[in-house]
């Protein structure tokens, strides 16, 4: 199954100059449709409006973080299969736990360049 470079992606996270250079990281791997989104809020608005084929969220955000927002994603059945990717400045054990029960597909830590990005895009997408 080969991935489709034009499906939408949505990103989410409080910090502008984040949100920027994951975009970038994204148009750098080919990908174009990325949404953005500041809050957990905002993002499930936005999935509920629009398809999308991966949701890549920052952990610690208010005043709905990604964990709760990778939660609501996993409890609504439209929504359930969506691939979701975490992202955390922290690598502490407790959280990428917590991230795996709810469901998380996979999670970078930051920092992180295009390769690191890209692989775990391949690993819960497939080769692209």
């Amino acid at each position: 199954m080969s991935v489709d470079m034009n499906m939408n992606i949505l990103i989410v996270d409080d910090y502008k100059t984040m949100l920027r250079i994951i975009k970038n990281l994204l148009k750098q791997l080919g990908f174009n449709n990325v949404d953005e989104a500041t809050d957990g809020n905002m993002a499930l608005t936005k999935l509920k409006e629009k398809k999308y084929g991966i949701v890549i969220s920052d952990w610690n955000m208010e005043p709905v973080t990604g964990y709760d927002l990778l939660k609501k994603v996993r409890s609504d059945d439209a929504l359930k299969a969506l691939p979701f990717i975490m992202i955390t400045a922290e690598s502490k054990t407790d959280n990428v736990i917590a991230a795996k029960e709810a469901g998380v597909s996979n999670y970078i830590v930051k920092p992180f360049n295009a390769e690191t990005l890209k692989s775990k895009l391949v690993s819960v997408l497939g080769e692209f």
